[in-house]
């Protein structure tokens, strides 16, 4: 896991191994946070309640629990906080219109579909954290 300054966290949530590590080593070049995964919707849901990341990248289709499950929960921290974080980053393999519109009414904040560019993941994770900071400042 990469070190960071306390409260920069990301939690990655995703149950194919190759994709957390490949989202591990491209945002672990971000300097200033601290890394977490989760490997089905029951770890994120406690992760997410003692972790406490500022952003959550979020894979739709999990075991356990759904990521769309584990969004309501987020959405109920939010709701408990009056804040918008964690902002959610959610990826899936689905291209339908039908989830997509689903996740932004749970709240997701970014849509990704896989496969996507670890570019266009680190840009959005770093917008993010900076929405946050701004938010807390």
């Amino acid at each position: 896991m990469a070190q960071g300054q306390e409260g920069r966290k990301v939690l990655l949530v995703d149950d194919d191994e190759e994709i957390l590590v490949a989202m591990e080593a491209t945002l672990g070049q971000i300097k200033e946070i601290t890394l977490d995964r989760a490997t089905n919707g029951n770890q994120a849901v406690d992760k997410i309640d003692k972790f406490e990341p500022e952003v959550v990248v979020l894979d739709m289709m999990l075991p356990k629990k759904s990521g769309f499950l584990v969004m309501e929960r987020i959405r109920q921290i939010r709701d408990r906080k009056k804040s918008p974080k964690p902002y959610v980053v959610m990826i899936t393999g689905n291209p339908g219109s039908r989830h997509k519109d689903y996740a932004k009414s749970l709240g997701v904040n970014e849509y990704l579909n896989k496969p996507f560019r670890m570019d266009r993941l680190v840009t959005t994770v770093k917008k993010f954290l900076e929405e946050s900071q701004e938010k807390t400042a």
